[in-house]
C-alpha cells in the first residue's frame, strides 16, 4: 500500500511516544514536525531524524497527507480548523476540544470538506481491551448489566515536567483520563444514553513537586475529582470515578458485570494486560488474549488504522464521532453536578468494528 505521510504539529513530551510507535506501521511516513516553539520541533526533529519545519510550510506540503495534532487541550481545536481549512486530514491527541461547541466546528469543517477526523485515544484496539471486546461480543459472562471505571491518584505534578495545563480549562482527570475510560466502555458495551455526576476541587492551588518547576504554585480551574453513573442505551448501568485527589486505592480499572458472570478489563490507558473472568459461582480464570498489539507501546495505532482506512476507502476506527460522543459524555458530568439532574446525551455512535482477531502485524484489516 502507499504511504501516507504524516506531519506533526505539537513536540511535547507525548510526540516521542508516538514517533516510536509509529515505526511499527509501515503505512505511516512522518515527513515533519512542527511547534509554534521552534527549539522545540527542532530538537525532536534532530533526535529521531525527522525534518522540523514551521506550521505554515507543513500545511503547504503536498506530500503531508494528516496532521497529526499533539498540542495542549487548549490547542487542539485552532490547530486541527488551520488544518482541515488547509486540506490536511486529522488526527488528535484527545480530548477532541475542550467543549462541545469547540469539538463541533471540527466535525462540522471536517465533514463539510470531505476529510477524515480521528481522535485519541486509541487504546482500545490493544489486545488486551480487542479480547474483552471478543469475549463479551460472544457472551462469555451473559448480558452486562453493571460495572465500575476507576482512576484515581494524587495529580500529575509529580512527574510531569510542565503539568500546569491538566488543571485549566481542558484540562482536569475526567478530560485527561476520562477519554481512556469512556472511549473503551463505548466500544465494549455501545454508546451512553444519560449521565450522573458530582464534582469536587479542594484546592484552588497546587504546589508542582517534579522538576524543573519544583515548589511552583499552578491555579486549579477544574473539577479535579469527578465521580457518579453512566447509563448505557443497552441498559448497562457503570459507576465511574476520576481524580486527582486520591493519594492511594485498591479498585481495577475496569469491572463489568454480567447476569452469568463478571469480567476484570485492563487499564485503559494501555493496550496490554491481563483479561479475566469469573461464572456465577466460580473463581477469576485469567484468558488467553485473542489479539495482538498487547506487549509494548503503539500509541499510533488509531493513526495508522485511519491511513488503511484513507487508502483501502473503509471507515477508521478511532474517529471524529466517537470522539465526539465520549467528549459530550464527560462534559455532562460537570453540567449534571452543577444543575443536580441526570443529563440525557443528545449524540450517539456506533462501535467501533472489532480487530482481526490473531492480528498483531503492522498492517491492519
Amino acid at each position: 500500500m502507499e504511504k501516507v505521510g504524516i506531519g506533526i504539529i505539537g513536540c511535547g513530551v507525548i510526540s516521542a511516544a508516538y514517533i516510536k510507535a509509529s515505526r511499527n506501521f509501515p503505512i505511516l511516513e512522518l515527513r515533519g514536525v512542527a511547534d509554534m516553539r521552534t527549539e522545540a520541533a527542532e530538537k525532536r526533529g534532530a533526535e529521531f531524524g525527522i525534518e522540523a519545519m514551521r506550521i505554515d510550510a507543513m500545511l503547504k506540503r503536498d506530500d503531508i497527507d494528516i496532521v497529526l495534532n499533539l498540542t495542549v487541550p487548549l490547542a487542539h481545536t485552532d490547530v486541527d480548523l488551520v488544518a482541515l481549512k488547509a486540506g490536511k486530514h486529522v488526527y488528535s491527541e484527545k480530548p477532541l476540544g475542550v467543549n462541545l461547541v469547540e469539538a463541533k466546528k471540527v466535525v462540522d469543517l471536517a465533514n463539510e470538506k470531505g476529510l477524515r477526523l480521528g481522535c485519541a485515544p486509541d487504546t482500545f484496539l490493544g489486545g488486551g481491551h480487542q479480547t474483552a471486546r471478543t469475549l463479551l461480543d460472544a457472551g462469555a459472562i451473559g448480558k452486562p448489566v453493571a460495572g465500575s471505571a476507576f482512576f484515581m491518584c494524587p495529580g500529575h505534578e509529580r512527574w510531569h515536567p510542565a503539568p500546569g495545563f491538566y488543571y485549566l480549562r481542558g484540562g482536569g482527570p475526567m478530560l485527561d483520563m476520562g477519554p481512556y475510560y469512556i472511549t473503551d466502555l463505548v466500544q465494549l458495551l455501545g454508546p451512553v444514553a444519560s449521565v450522573m455526576g458530582s464534582t469536587a476541587r479542594p484546592r484552588e492551588q497546587r504546589m508542582i513537586t517534579s522538576e524543573p518547576l519544583k515548589g511552583t504554585m499552578m491555579p486549579v480551574e477544574v473539577a479535579t475529582h469527578v465521580a457518579g453513573m453512566l447509563e448505557f442505551r443497552s441498559g448497562a448501568v457503570i459507576s465511574i470515578a476520576m481524580s486527582f485527589d486520591v493519594p492511594k486505592h485498591r479498585h481495577t480499572p475496569i469491572e463489568i458485570y454480567g447476569d452469568k458472570g463478571a469480567m476484570l478489563v485492563p487499564d485503559p490507558n494501555r493496550f496490554g494486560g491481563e483479561v479475566s473472568v469469573a461464572l456465577t459461582g466460580g473463581e477469576w480464570e485469567a484468558k488467553p488474549l485473542t489479539h495482538g498489539y498487547s506487549e509494548g507501546e503503539f500509541r499510533s495505532i488509531g493513526l495508522a488504522d485511519m491511513a488503511t482506512g484513507l487508502r483501502k476507502r473503509r471507515p477508521h476506527r478511532a474517529n471524529g464521532a466517537l470522539a465526539f460522543h465520549v467528549l459530550e459524555v464527560m462534559e455532562a458530568f460537570q453540567k449534571s453536578s452543577d444543575e443536580g439532574r441526570r443529563v440525557e446525551i443528545e449524540s450517539t455512535v456506533e462501535r467501533p468494528a472489532p480487530l482481526a482477531a490473531g492480528q498483531s502485524g503492522g498492517n491492519l484489516e
